[in-house]
């Protein structure tokens, strides 16, 4: 939750682009605990950031929720990959196109009857490349350096 505030503290260089430091927490969660747990918190996280930055059942409400979906499933299907070549990294990559692209469909189905919202497309994949691996980075070191829970 923490996260998901100081998150919406940060300016953004364009509206949308967001790094999603809360996916780290997430990333963790799936590595330590498996994808249920995971599902609880990236999808209590949405209902709960929403509340607190006073979005709920806003158009960013809905946003969020759908990319918060499309990457837990996109997260489920891909934790079955071979792990000797899909870590952290790869599976946060995973995740964030996951995000923006069902973003994209609800904002082109939704906010914006138009197919040019599809011409962001190259932006914020960019975005989710660069966010995606820094974040991936930051759970790997956190989960190689976190003690396990027992």
């Amino acid at each position: 939750m923490v996260l998901t505030v100081a998150e919406a503290a940060i300016p953004l260089p364009l509206p949308g682009v967001k790094p999603g430091l809360a996916n780290i927490v997430t990333l963790i969660v799936l590595a330590r605990w498996g994808w249920r747990e995971a599902v609880w918190v990236g999808l209590l996280r949405v209902l709960a950031g929403s509340l607190l930055l006073g979005q709920f059942l806003a158009p960013g409400f809905f946003l969020s929720l759908s990319g918060a979906v499309a990457s837990l499933l996109t997260l489920g299907f891909a934790m079955h990959l071979p792990k000797r070549w899909f870590g952290p990294v790869s599976l946060s990559i995973f995740a964030a196109f996951a995000h923006i692209g069902a973003q994209l469909v609800v904002a082109r189905l939704w906010l914006v009857p138009h197919d040019g919202v599809f011409y962001l497309t190259p932006v914020f994949a960019a975005a989710a490349v660069f966010f995606g691996l820094i974040n991936g980075l930051i759970a790997a070191r956190l989960l190689r350096d976190l003690p396990q829970a027992t």
